[in-house]
This record gives C-alpha cells, sequence and structure tokens, in this order.
C-alpha cells in the first residue's frame, strides 16, 4: 500500500477510507456510476438514502392512464422545477468531472435526472433516467424545453404560482401539492398533445440504446466506483452486474447499505463530496 499525505482538516477516518479506495483504483481506467445521493450536497433530496422520508414516486402506469395523475405531476414539478433547476453541483460532481478531464475515469453513468454532472464540467455522461430539464409530446415525440412547458404552466394557471414553494421537495424535481384538481394541463404547442417529462418513470425501462452507451462505458473501463446510490433501482444493479461479471473491482460510496454491497471489493459508507474530492486529490496523474 501507498503512504498517502492526508489533507488539512480532513477526517482521518475518511482519509483513511480514501487511501483505501485510491489504492483499488490506481492504474485503472475507472467507470462511475451515480445516484440520488451524490446530489444531496446541492439541496436535492434522496428517495432511499439513510433518513429520508418515504416516498411514493409516480409510475408511468400512473401518470399514462390518467388525467389527474398528470395533473398532480405537473402541479408539483411547476412548485418545484425553480428550486431543482437553481441547485449549483457539489464537489462530488466537481472532483468526477476532473477525474475525466484528467483521464482517470472515462465519464458518468447516472440514475439522476439534475444534469449536474454536465454543468459540473463532465463531457461524457449517460444519463440512464433521461434529462429532467426536457420534454417530449406523447403524440409526435416533439421534443423542448422544461422551462418552456413551466412558463405555459404559469400563464394557465396563476393561483399556482402564488401558493407556497415550501412544499417538500422530491428527488425528479417535483413537490408535494393537495390542491391539483383545477390545473389546466400543459400541452405540447407544436401539436397540441399530452406532454412528459423527457424522464424515465418507475414501471419504465431505461431505452435500449442508452443502456448500450453506459454498457459500453462499463467494458471500456478496468474498474467501477459507484457514489451515492443504493441500487435499489434495476438499471444500476445491471451496471454493476456486469462489471462483477468481467471481474472487475467494485468500489461502493454510499451512506447506508446497497443491493450490491456484497459484490463489491470496498464498500465506503460516507457522504460523496468529501470523499470524491479526496480520492481526486490521490487519484490525480
Amino acid at each position: 500500500m501507498r503512504h498517502h499525505a492526508h489533507a488539512p482538516g480532513l477526517d482521518a477516518s475518511l482519509g483513511a477510507q480514501a487511501d483505501a479506495a485510491a489504492d483499488l483504483l490506481a492504474g485503472h481506467l475507472v467507470a462511475v456510476l451515480t445516484g440520488a445521493g451524490l446530489s444531496t450536497d446541492s439541496g436535492i433530496p434522496d428517495y432511499r438514502g439513510e433518513g429520508a422520508p418515504k416516498r411514493a414516486p409516480m409510475t408511468w402506469q400512473t401518470f399514462s392512464g390518467s388525467e389527474n395523475a398528470q395533473r398532480r405531476y405537473w402541479a408539483g414539478g411547476h412548485l418545484g422545477w425553480r428550486r431543482f433547476a437553481a441547485a449549483q453541483p457539489n464537489e462530488g460532481h466537481r472532483a468526477l468531472a476532473e477525474l475525466e478531464h484528467e483521464g482517470v475515469t472515462n465519464g458518468v453513468i447516472t440514475q439522476n435526472v439534475d444534469g449536474l454532472h454536465v454543468r459540473a464540467g463532465s463531457k461524457r455522461v449517460v444519463a440512464l433516467h433521461g434529462s429532467g430539464d426536457r420534454v417530449r409530446c406523447l403524440a409526435h415525440g416533439h421534443e423542448l424545453p422544461r422551462a418552456e412547458i413551466e412558463a405555459q404552466i404559469g400563464r394557465s394557471n396563476p393561483w399556482l404560482d402564488a401558493m407556497s414553494t415550501d412544499a417538500a421537495l422530491n428527488p425528479d424535481g417535483d413537490a408535494e401539492v393537495a390542491a391539483y384538481d383545477r390545473l389546466v394541463l400543459p400541452r405540447c404547442p407544436v401539436c397540441g398533445a399530452a406532454i412528459r417529462p423527457d424522464v424515465v418513470f418507475f414501471g419504465e425501462l431505461v431505452p435500449a440504446e442508452r443502456f448500450a452507451k453506459a454498457a459500453a462505458m462499463v467494458e471500456e473501463a478496468s474498474a467501477l466506483l459507484v457514489a451515492g446510490s443504493s441500487l435499489a433501482v434495476n438499471s444500476g444493479i445491471r451496471i454493476v452486474e456486469r462489471a462483477r461479471r468481467e471481474h472487475k473491482p467494485i468500489v461502493i460510496i454510499n451512506r447506508g447499505i446497497t443491493r450490491a454491497d456484497g459484490r463489491s471489493v470496498l464498500k465506503l459508507d460516507a457522504g460523496t463530496s468529501e470523499l470524491l474530492s479526496a480520492i481526486r486529490d490521490r487519484l490525480r496523474r
């Protein structure tokens, strides 16, 4: 094992964890998989992390099968959008962008829809579950900026903007709203059809082409780093399983247990911002 100089002010236990991760990952091209736990320090809550409130995310079956469910989604989305859109990348996002720039990693596979990896400077990002800042229509697939639809919702529902924005924000950018049944639903400005966020709902499959891009990143790499994911969603565990089958070392950083703790070479029960920054400092070439 190499000797590492601990950064000033870095907790000794955290430093030891960073040392262990850096020793395992040194010399590897690292694929990275991230989840909601990475963005908690940016003010976006986690679905399943330690201490996270119990949430019932909307499924595709619910959204597609009921206009009332769509009203609930868009009302909550409108209230949560401003805070979600205003979230800024944190040290964990920036550390991963720098590791990619320096050739330590080959990019990021993320289960998050917040776009913070791109804003932090990551160049190769596969967003498994889509992007919260885009929408598309259900009839013809017209793609539009989410901001354009949010403006439409505001014009059609001025009462909504008058509501408090203190409602609990969810990881996908929506908030809890009680009085949503009078919402005038947004429509595609091109064809007038109903629209949906360009994200993969619970109950939907990740598009095959998108998953293939993520799988290719794992194939190229010789190690996998998982940051901020409990791996409860199948898309994430499938990525980990690919690395495991190819006998690539797997390092997991997550507060609380994950579905792949038994498949990792190293599991670190810690937050991602400080630990990723410390690992970056040790892996710089």
